[in-house]
């Protein structure tokens, strides 16, 4: 007999938190970094190109802003601005939360960036709110997730709600080094 075969050790204990509360925890966590570059964010900071080769969001003929894209990803893959990262932000959350709702996703295409101003970080602590009045009305976590995994039955509401607190940990690391790259950058010349 095996060690693991003698020792059955449960991980989940009565005393132990639920899934959902690791969860909402977690994208506590994750807001509370994203919340802080946001915070700092000038109107420079948003169409910085850091690079040659940049996604960004571009304006219209229209007074509108346009994002950069392509449906297969090029390669060298370009270095996202922070504007192209908050429309990006925008679009998987708003679809995200679109599916926790059983509501038909928005297209890409409808997702639209407010701009370079305050409009986007309210657009953004928007989001947050709707996530936590999601996450507050306890979803079913054990529920089949349509979204980010096209109908996987094996992946479950609870997977997708790990999945925008992880992809929204990355997208505030990379918004916040872009931040800091900038605003360094302009100090040392």
């Amino acid at each position: 007999m095996g060690l693991w075969q003698s020792r059955r050790v449960s991980f989940i204990s009565e005393s132990a938190p639920s899934v959902l509360s690791v969860l909402r925890r977690q994208f506590d966590v994750s807001w509370g970094l994203f919340d802080y570059h946001l915070s700092r964010l000038g109107g420079e900071d948003f169409r910085w190109e850091p690079a040659a080769v940049c996604w960004t969001v571009r304006p219209t003929v229209d007074g509108g802003w346009e994002p950069d894209w392509a449906d297969v990803e090029p390669d060298p893959v370009p270095v996202p601005t922070v504007a192209w990262l908050t429309w990006h932000i925008g679009w998987w959350w708003s679809v995200s939360i679109d599916h926790l709702r059983d509501e038909a996703p928005r297209d890409r295409t409808a997702v639209v960036w407010p701009g370079p101003t305050g409009a986007t970080v309210e657009w953004m602590r928007d989001l947050a709110g709707q996530w936590r009045e999601l996450l507050d009305a306890g979803p079913d976590l054990g529920a089949p997730a349509r979204f980010p995994w096209r109908d996987d039955p094996a992946v479950t509401v609870a997977d997708a709600v790990a999945w925008v607190n992880v992809e929204l940990m990355k997208n505030a690391a990379e918004i916040g080094q872009l931040r800091m790259l900038r605003t360094v950058g302009s100090v040392g010349g």
